[in-house]
């Protein structure tokens, strides 16, 4: 029996170019098409990943080519009517995380997949590493117990991205660190504790740094350099969430995850301020405190474009649905409405 190619198209080829390398390392699809605004990045991917059609336009590829799966990595403004577009035209979507500018957006996305019958999963890139499958699976086997709390970070001490570019501009990308780098980590907690259902937010956001930067550089900047929340969920657990572009920290880069459950804890956090992560766990058996760490060598884990089509073409469940984005926008909506208004807010369902 004969196993069709999919046929995939990638939008953005900033992030976009990753996942074009992604997708070449699954033997049953093939990227057929790319699209991006830059001409010469253009030129270049479609050249290196020996792509044979190039597009200008993300809308133009959608309409002209017949792909089974849309790669959607452009700036956060266009995720929503890109993905819309390419559920309606019958293809499989996989979105750079945020999904969305908002969870009105993601919700019309996810409208969108259903209604299509169409898959739709967010690119929650934290989850697809070695280290974090191994930990999942001992939140699985039970080491943790029930998590009732958990604080996540992902501080910078100076690290505006393309400073005066889109990420800092409210208008293209929905917000700052929180919605950038926050939502890795935010996505990464919320994925150990199984997504439980937030109830209401509490957070403040700050500018200062960046502000004054962006004045003395004369750049446009209208997000937030650093954010802070507090969450309280449906089943009684809290969160914690810090993130930011610039603070006056030690550390150059700092990412930190502690769970506590009741029959155990776990942290994961960066070594020698890089993307090395070092994980521990720690229970207490018969009176006796054990910790543990994992370490290489792990299983290989697929990438997050191999995983969405080996889910495809084997009709198996996918991870980082959705579902789970819109929970995920959720809490960011809520997190700068309560910053916005100086007071607790109750999150929307």
């Amino acid at each position: 029996m004969l196993v069709k190619t999919l046929r995939v198209g990638v939008i953005g080829l900033g992030m976009g170019r990753g996942h074009v390398r992604g997708f070449q390392a699954h033997g049953g699809c093939k990227v057929v098409a790319v699209a991006d605004p830059d001409d010469a990045r253009l030129a270049q991917v479609s050249k290196e990943f020996n792509v044979p059609k190039r597009y200008a336009s993300g809308e133009e590829m959608i309409d002209k080519e017949e792909l089974d799966v849309v790669a959607v990595a452009t700036p956060n403004k266009f995720h929503m009517p890109l993905t819309v577009a390419a559920l309606r035209k019958g293809c499989h979507v996989l979105c750079e995380k945020p999904m969305a500018m908002n969870a009105a957006e993601a919700r019309r996305m996810l409208n969108a997949a259903r209604k299509a019958d169409r898959r739709i999963m967010i690119n929650f890139s934290f989850r697809f590493t070695p280290q974090s499958q191994a930990l999942r699976r001992e939140v699985d086997r039970g080491t943790l117990g029930d998590v009732y709390f958990c604080r996540t970070v992902w501080l910078r001490r100076r690290g505006l991205p393309g400073f005066g570019g889109w990420f800092g501009q409210k208008a293209l990308s929905g917000g700052g660190p929180l919605i950038d780098l926050g939502v890795h980590r935010l996505d990464l907690a919320l994925w150990m504790m199984g997504y439980p259902q937030p109830v209401w937010v509490t957070a403040s956001t700050y500018d200062h740094l960046a502000r004054e930067i962006a004045a003395r550089e004369g750049k446009k900047f209208d997000v937030e350099d650093f954010a802070a929340g507090f969450v309280k969920f449906e089943n009684g657990a809290t969160l914690e969430i810090e993130a930011s572009w610039a603070g006056h920290i030690k550390e150059q880069e700092l990412m930190h995850t502690r769970w506590m459950g009741t029959s155990g804890g776990m942290v994961q956090y960066n070594v020698n301020e890089g993307y090395d992560f070092h994980a521990e766990l720690f229970t207490e058996r018969d009176g006796v405190r054990y910790d543990m760490a994992p370490h290489p060598p792990y299983p290989h884990v697929p990438s997050p474009m191999e995983h969405f089509i080996e889910s495809i073409v084997k009709d198996t469940p996918h991870t980082a649905t959705g579902e789970e984005g819109l929970i995920v926008m959720q809490l960011l909506d809520a997190i700068y409405e309560s910053a916005a208004k100086g007071e607790p807010v109750k999150v929307q369902g």
